[in-house]
């Protein structure tokens, strides 16, 4: 088919002001508005949203926000099918050399490998280039590795066909886009940012059980499964906490610069345990409480040297990951194939890693695919919610009996998280154009808070549940309204709920949620948080996801159950 008028238009005016353009005189907002909106326009895409969608459901998402180290960057277009990303555009300035311009090529395939998405696009019009993102980052990269597709606006028209094949909506609906990339993507040393993590997760567990068990020859099998899992698990939150900015970056590569590196780190697990109160770090007794403390881990002995390697490849540029980008589906993931493997102790207290044997007998772990948990909340959580206000969602219970690492329940929080903003934005945000809403208004549009938190056990404590983290006008930037931390905190303290009987599936299964809560968070929120109302970032879910055998009667807790990891 031949290219649209507006794209022979386009190529044309290009043509007649370039050396203009190359003189400086066109920033990068002006070539977005001028030529890049209409090219995507062109393709079919709903730059404007004319079509009134909601913020979850908008096709292109401008200025796409996310948290890099501690500061907000921004993608310059994000483009969705449903409510899923498909690939991004980073937009620069005419001038600049897309060919040769390693820094963008780098910056776009980091955010686009870590958030698994398949192709990529570079461009400042004048020059196209596609990424295959399936290519993870290396050190001796140039601007043309995992290229897959260059070339000038001067071939726009005559290469029409195959960019509206592949980056067209009607396109990408009808699979040439996945096609495109099994056909012309790189086929040799290519790994998703879920297999080279699972990789990375797996070898740092032989690493630390193979030392813990050396150095601490009184453990159990159980202890050292659960030693292992649990530093691992809070390296890897810390570390996601600096990526989001909550946490200051690098922190853990600093206390791993000198000697004695684990007792450095215990100070900053019991630093977090005030902080964030996740029951991932939970080191003491506590008033009111009858959550067990962690009474094992602060007195391992571990080496520096297996530490210190861990935590190397946890910063760039030993590392590939951008740890605010990678959603929390994707570390489930992850974590659903870590847990089909245990540690054993051999009768020399020597850790060796295996198979558990009912993932042996079923020839592998298989996690269910994201669509399959979209569609089951869809159909179940989005029927019950049809036509209700958050008063009416309060009372809904969501009950995973079999949770696992947290799939459906992750998939349901998430669900619910939108719904409740996008309620918000329909029904409080019109009122709050011209002013704020009375206590009474508040009271009568939302479900009462959630009694945990001395903030929540106020007299009318009716706190707004949204809030705008952007410049202009509310009315128009529905994009820049956001849930509360305590919003976040009673939709999952009040609806979530899930039971496993692996005791590490329901610790996996409370750290993805814990991130999901914090996935719009700042260090400056948590700070105020905690100088107010002298409470802590993260609930305690040892109520809300449980270790336990759903398929027995109550009286099966009045004998002994033997522990999953001694079986």
């Amino acid at each position: 088919m031949p290219a649209p008028q507006a794209v022979h238009d386009l190529v044309e005016r290009y043509e007649y002001n370039r050396p203009v353009y190359h003189k400086g005189q066109k920033n990068e907002t002006e070539l977005r508005r001028e030529f890049l909106d209409p090219f995507f326009r062109a393709l079919g895409w709903d730059i404007d949203n004319n079509k009134g969608s909601s913020e979850a459901y908008k096709e292109v998402a401008h200025e796409d926000p996310i948290r890099i180290r501690g500061q907000t960057k921004f993608i310059d277009y994000s483009f969705r099918i449903g409510d899923k990303r498909k690939f991004i555009c980073e937009a620069k300035k005419p001038g600049v050399a897309i060919k040769d311009d390693l820094s963008a090529a780098l910056q776009l395939r980091r955010y686009a490998w870590n958030a698994k998405l398949k192709l990529s696009i570079l461009t400042n019009f004048e020059e196209f280039a596609v990424y295959d993102c399936n290519v993870p980052i290396r050190k001796e990269d140039t601007a043309a590795t995992a290229r897959i597709a260059f070339f000038p606006y001067t071939e726009y028209e005559k290469r029409w066909d195959r960019i509206a094949a592949v980056f067209s909506p009607d396109g990408i609906r009808k699979g040439s886009f996945d096609k495109y990339v099994e056909t012309t993507g790189e086929k040799h040393g290519t790994a998703g940012v879920d297999e080279k993590f699972l990789e990375d997760i797996e070898n740092w567990r032989l690493l630390l059980a193979r030392n813990i068990a050396l150095r601490n020859s009184a453990l159990t099998q159980e202890d050292v499964n659960t030693a292992v899992q649990l530093t691992i698990d809070r390296l890897i939150f810390l570390r996601i906490c600096e990526d989001r900015g909550i946490e200051k970056y690098e922190t853990l590569r600093a206390v791993s610069d000198g000697e004695a590196v684990y007792s450095h780190i215990c100070e900053l697990f019991r630093f977090a345990d005030d902080k964030y109160n996740s029951g991932l770090f939970h080191f003491a007794d506590e008033a009111g409480s009858d959550e067990m403390p962690d009474t094992l881990t602060p007195s391992l002995l571990i080496d520096d040297a297996v530490l210190k390697n861990i935590i190397r490849r946890l910063y760039y540029p030993e590392s590939p990951y951008e740890f605010s980008v990678i959603p929390a589906e994707i570390l489930g993931q992850v974590y659903e194939q870590f847990l089909g493997k245990v540690i054993r102790l051999t009768a020399a207290h020597r850790a060796d890693v295996e198979d558990k044997p009912e993932v042996r007998k079923a020839g592998g772990v298989f996690y269910t695919p994201a669509y399959i948990v979209d569609y089951i909340v869809t159909k179940t959580v989005g029927e019950q919610v049809k036509g209700k206000t958050p008063r009416d969602v309060a009372k809904l219970r969501v009950l995973d009996p079999a949770c696992g690492s947290g799939s459906f329940l992750l998939g349901a929080y998430r669900f619910l998280l939108v719904w409740h903003r996008d309620w918000y934005i329909e029904n409080l945000v019109p009122v709050l154009k011209d002013r704020l809403p009375t206590s009474l208004e508040v009271r009568a549009l939302l479900p009462d808070p959630v009694a945990s938190g001395k903030a929540a056990k106020k007299e009318g404590a009716y706190e707004l549940p949204v809030y705008k983290s952007g410049n202009g006008d509310a009315s128009k930037l529905r994009s820049d309204w956001r849930l509360t931390t305590a919003e976040r905190k009673r939709i999952l303290l009040n609806n979530i709920f899930g039971v496993d009987i692996d005791k590490q599936a329901v610790e996996v299964t409370k750290l993805s949620l814990l991130l999901k809560v914090l996935e719009e968070e700042s260090g400056e929120n948590i700070s105020k948080q905690l100088k107010l109302f002298a409470e802590r970032a993260l609930p305690s879910l040892h109520r809300n996801i449980r270790c336990g055998n759903s398929l027995v009667a109550p009286d099966y807790f009045t004998h002994k159950q033997a522990h999953p990891f001694n079986t």
